[in-house]
């Protein structure tokens, strides 16, 4: 729920997250740093994961202190998670089929955050600070794209007595 980046997931600490606050301290591309909102349930995951689903917590004097870990307890690595989203992915698709026909990588979980604050009215330049952009061109790009997913659904419906066609006014 944050709109990081792969290599700012994976650079996550355990004590860049802040539970209580619900935020998360990024550090970004050319060391720059930002500090993100984290939504309830991530949070819930998060804490859960955290308290539960670690034992190599108890290693942590000689260990990482990289909250996503892979299986020799060191940090995950990009490849790690594009492993582990695949498997999940693979798995989601038993019950939901039309996933087996889509790409689902950590970029477009990134790109489904920007989306859902688009379509929840967010300004673009707020937007744009949220994904750690430089400039607000470079968030242009999802605005396109739902203008092109737009344009896509209108071409497909059919007018009542009609055939498909692109409307092209006179």
């Amino acid at each position: 729920s944050t709109g990081s980046r792969i290599s700012e997931a994976v650079g996550l600490d355990v004590d860049d997250i802040d539970t209580e606050a619900r935020s998360a301290l990024l550090h970004g591309k050319g060391g720059k740093q930002r500090l993100v909102p984290v939504g309830r349930p991530a949070v819930q995951a998060l804490d859960a994961y955290l308290v539960r689903g670690r034992p190599e917590l108890a290693r942590r004097g000689r260990g990482t202190p990289a909250i996503f870990l892979n299986a020799r307890g060191g940090r995950l690595s990009a490849h790690g998670v594009h492993y582990v989203l695949a498997k999940h992915v693979a798995a989601a698709s038993d019950l939901c089929p039309s996933l087996k026909h889509k790409r689902v990588s950590p970029h477009v979980l990134r790109h489904t955050t920007a989306m859902d604050l688009l379509q929840e009215g967010t300004e673009q330049i707020a937007i744009a600070l949220w994904l750690g952009h430089e400039s607000i061109e470079t968030t242009q790009v999802y605005l396109d794209a739902d203008l092109e997913l737009k344009q896509r659904i209108l071409d497909k419906t059919t007018p009542p007595n009609g055939k498909p066609a692109r409307y092209r006014p006179d």
